[in-house]
């Protein structure tokens, strides 16, 4: 599976942004999609995830209420709206895949897509 990830920018504290990831490579309706974030000298954090074939979603405390993971099948593509947005939020994005959803650990997921900034100014 390759993903490429895009819709990172500048946004200011309570914008919003939507993040864009296209697979390509294998069923997309048969992986399991995910979002991480990395901000500077920090690990990989998990943001959301989505099952095979949509329905189940999953998110970090830290964005429940405010972040939104949505996929279209027909597209190839999963999405992340982000609403709300904090300083805090400020790190690079990844998208990631896996052939089914185990958990929120980056290990427990096989392709990674390179990353999208995003920057909340304060």
């Amino acid at each position: 599976v390759q993903l490429q990830a895009s819709g990172g920018g500048l946004v200011q504290t309570g914008g919003s942004l939507r993040l864009s990831c296209a697979a390509s490579g294998r069923t997309f309706s048969n992986v399991a999609m995910g979002w991480f974030r990395q901000a500077p000298g920090k690990e990989h954090e998990f943001v959301a995830a989505i099952i095979r074939y949509g329905g189940n979603t999953y998110y970090s405390d830290s964005v429940k209420g405010r972040f939104t993971i949505s996929r279209d099948n027909a597209k190839n593509t999963v999405y992340l709206r982000m609403n709300s947005l904090k300083p805090d939020d400020t790190a690079v994005y990844y998208c990631a895949a896996n052939s089914y959803y185990s958990g929120t650990h980056p290990d427990n997921y096989a392709y990674w897509g390179q990353g999208t900034q995003v920057t909340v100014s304060s």
